[in-house]
């Protein structure tokens, strides 16, 4: 599998101390769906072993890992019969070999069976760590609505409570959260992770092509709103996109690394498999915040209207 690195660490351009650790390697696959389940964690083992062998500590895959991106079209009969067991399911079973053979933490994205009566389960995220143990968990909190992204007729939304947990990695060192694709575009996501100290984000997307608009192309809007988020956050943004053609969405790829900020580190082509690899100087978090004290400056006592209930003015009905 093709492999890109980004060209050193950049410049903390807001330093004032030096940092007390060194540059965190990371990495992220970028992948086509094809339906051999076999080919395709043969493809997904070797872009883990790719970035393993150029030293990431860290692999993140792409949303939904190992299935066919199921919401383009409306579900027949029960949507959750295609979801599996977190535990002894497919993809985290495939998550622990893949850490175990290769000795890294691996990051996944599955449709998780939790019967609820609604048909419906949910869009996981997970990181498996080099033992095989299961060390992360976080389920999407906001699920999309709009035409070739019906997903809100397979997945529920994450439950409010605890809604979007930091992970602490230890080898290495590293607070991480999982949010899912269509949370990316949601300021508040990421700065309620920044508040509980995240310093690397990864939202797992399947990305690309608008039914209904076929000649819009929304992929520089994606990117800029991520990077955004990390600006005004002071986070690193890990994402990692599938490319190829599904049913009727064609995936833009473009999978990358950004840092707080701002900076694009390394960035995948729109139609070919990549990993992707860079070495993340964490502590250009402090750095930035430290210039810009976002969290320190907030006025939370004026932002009541952000909890308010949905008002029926801002619903849409979806054509389907």
């Amino acid at each position: 599998m093709k492999l890109i690195q980004a060209n050193g660490v950049p410049e903390s351009l807001a330093r004032v101390d030096q940092p007390q650790a060194p540059p965190v390697r990371v990495a992220l696959v970028q992948h086509e769906w094809v339906e051999d389940a076999a080919a395709l964690v043969d493809t997904l083992r070797d872009g883990i072993r790719t970035a393993a062998e150029a030293g990431a500590k860290v692999v993140f895959l792409p949303e939904l890992t190992l299935s066919r991106y199921p919401a383009d079209t409306l579900p027949e009969g029960t949507p959750s019969a295609t979801a599996e067991d977190l535990a002894t399911g497919p993809t985290v079973t495939f998550a622990r070999a893949a850490a175990r053979d290769f000795g890294v933490h691996v990051h996944a994205s599955l449709y998780e069976r939790a019967e609820q009566g609604d048909g419906l389960g949910f869009n996981t995220a997970v990181v498996v760590a080099p033992d095989g143990q299961v060390v992360a968990r976080t389920r999407k909190t906001h699920i999309p609505v709009t035409a070739g992204y019906y997903e809100d007729k397979y997945f529920r939304p994450g439950p409010p409570d605890d809604a979007y947990p930091v992970v602490a990695l230890e080898d290495p060192s590293l607070r991480l959260g999982l949010p899912t694709c269509w949370d990316e575009w949601f300021p508040e996501v990421a700065r309620l992770y920044s508040l509980g100290g995240a310093e690397v984000l990864c939202y797992p997307t399947a990305i690309g092509s608008e039914p209904d608009h076929p000649d819009f192309d929304t992929q520089p809007l994606w990117q800029q709103v991520i990077v955004g988020n990390g600006i005004a956050n002071g986070l690193f943004m890990v994402v990692p996109n599938r490319f190829g053609t599904e049913g009727l969405i064609t995936f833009y790829g473009s999978s990358f690394i950004s840092d707080p900020y701002g900076r694009v580190l390394v960035q995948a082509p729109r139609d070919e498999a990549a990993v992707l690899v860079a070495d993340l100087d964490l502590a250009q978090r402090r750095d930035w915040l430290e210039l810009f004290p976002f969290l320190a400056t907030r006025r939370p006592d004026s932002y009541a209207a952000l909890t308010a209930p949905v008002r029926d003015d801002h619903r849409r009905e979806v054509q389907q």
